[in-house]
């Protein structure tokens, strides 16, 4: 609960700021890729399609501490690639807990209990695991046996050495809403995951299955079962009700990309962490020369079908902000 007021407080102050300063474009969440290289082969994400030559490269803890400094944004979101095959990301993510930003290290809980000791517990830091199904259905989307119960058993022994930790899972076509119900059932009841994080399956332009993502209304007919009968209300969703609304199709939203810039070995990425239109060397030369107005869905084809929380997360957080009873709304649904 602290850290939940501490975040919200932290987060609430940031954006009334910009507000403040009428600034249009600003960051909230940095997504920072300090690698792409990866221990598995999923079949939504194209990270590992990247040339040899790529994969081997790591970001120096000094370009992804300008890239943070510059972007200015409170949350980091540490993500790959697997962040913990990076040999000094303890280092990484050490110095930004010290500068007081928000980490968020997305891992699939291979390696982490090997790699726990190095990290210590903070209340602006946390574990998300990835777990896309139970058993049988996360080990095929990874390709890998066995990935599930050693994910449980990581996110297990984080729990007990003290840290926050919170899961993030992704759905395809090919779930129906009782599997998406199980999955999170399991991760609400019986793991008592910190923050249960939710992602219609997105297009990665490199993915090798490029049947399974999700259309706009396969997404909002999904989640509207999914979140029937007042469920939604009973699990520990990391998202506010606005974005919910908008999974379900009770709310539309407008694309802010620019509030969740990526960063990666490649530079700042155009428009967003899901399309490359190209790579600039700063976060203010991406807000300067990137046509935000040409993106979206209605505008661009490829963003079509697109949910993702990359576009669309910053936008529920200003509808939030910008009204009374949202804003009420969402502090009911934290505390």
């Amino acid at each position: 609960m602290a850290v939940a007021w501490r975040y919200s407080l932290r987060v609430g102050t940031y954006l009334a700021k910009q507000k403040l300063l009428r600034r249009k474009h600003f960051p909230l969440v940095l997504e920072l890729e300090p690698l792409f290289a990866c221990n598995l082969s999923c079949t939504g994400c194209g990270k590992i399609q990247h040339p040899a030559s790529v994969l081997k490269q790591r970001m120096s803890v000094e370009d992804a501490l300008a890239a943070v400094e510059e972007c200015g944004a409170p949350v980091v979101a540490i993500a790959g690639g697997e962040p913990l095959m990076h040999p000094q990301m303890h280092e990484i993510v050490n110095e930004l807990v010290k500068r007081k930003k928000f980490v968020i290290l997305c891992t699939n809980g291979l390696l982490l209990q090997k790699k726990l000791k190095n990290f210590t517990p903070s209340p602006y830091f946390t574990f998300v695991l990835h777990i896309d199904g139970l058993k049988d259905r996360h080990d095929a989307i990874v390709e890998k046996p066995g990935t599930f119960d050693e994910c449980v058993a990581a996110f297990k022994a984080a729990k007990a050495a003290g840290f926050q930790v919170g899961s993030n899972s992704t759905f395809f076509n090919n779930d129906s809403p009782q599997d998406v119900i199980d999955v999170i059932n399991f991760l609400n009841d019986e793991l008592k995951v910190d923050q249960i994080q939710l992602s219609p399956g997105y297009a990665y332009e490199k993915a090798p299955d490029q049947e399974h993502f999700l259309a706009v209304e396969e997404t909002r007919q999904m989640f509207s079962k999914v979140f029937g009968d007042g469920r939604r209300k009973r699990w520990r969703l990391n998202h506010s009700p606005v974005f919910l609304d908008f999974l379900e199709g009770k709310k539309e939203l407008s694309c802010t990309a620019w509030g969740i810039p990526s960063y990666s070995l490649f530079g700042w990425q155009k428009p967003c962490y899901l399309m490359s239109d190209g790579y600039v060397s700063s976060y203010k030369e991406l807000v300067e020369t990137t046509d935000w107005e040409a993106y979206g869905r209605g505008k661009d084809p490829r963003c079509a079908n697109c949910m993702a929380h990359c576009g669309y997360e910053t936008s529920a957080v200003l509808a939030t902000m910008g009204s009374l009873k949202e804003s009420i709304r969402a502090a009911r649904m934290g505390a």
